[in-house]
């Protein structure tokens, strides 16, 4: 029983012709990630809406368009006062947004108020804001 070398190298040639070797990459894979995620981000987002949760009054005013988050004041129905979505006492307000002040001055303090919110406590939150140093201050409230 004899094999014969020719053979053996005419089949693995044949074999390697067969099964060449691809550098492709595969990217239904990846396809399939960015759509979970893109899915998963779509049902995330809304829920990641930060904030104290009150009734805003209806206005018809455009949207404003902020680059980054600016810092919020949110005056609640019961007379408490958030900065943030830290509760603080009406009396500390000045000196933590002084404090804020020293970091670096934001350009814009959004004021939330619940509609049912004394006027007189908006106008005191409005006052100790103005006296801190902070001049740009926009109400909020939710388009009609």
């Amino acid at each position: 029983m004899s094999v014969s070398l020719s053979s053996l190298s005419g089949s693995s040639r044949r074999r390697g012709q067969r099964y060449k070797v691809r550098a492709e990459i595969n990217v239904t894979p990846m396809v399939d990630v960015m759509l979970v995620l893109l899915v998963v981000f779509m049902i995330t987002a809304p829920l990641m809406v930060t904030g104290v949760k009150i009734n805003l009054p209806d206005a018809r005013a455009k949207v404003l368009e902020a680059k980054e988050e600016p810092l919020t004041i949110t005056v609640m129905s019961d007379g408490k006062v958030y900065l943030m979505e830290t509760e603080i006492p009406t009396a500390e307000l000045v000196a933590k947004l002084s404090a804020i002040a020293e970091n670096g001055m934001q350009e814009r303090i959004f004021l939330r108020a619940d509609k049912a919110t004394d006027y007189g406590a908006v106008m005191d939150v409005m006052a100790r804001v103005h006296s801190a140093g902070f001049t740009n201050l926009a109400l909020v409230t939710e388009p009609k």
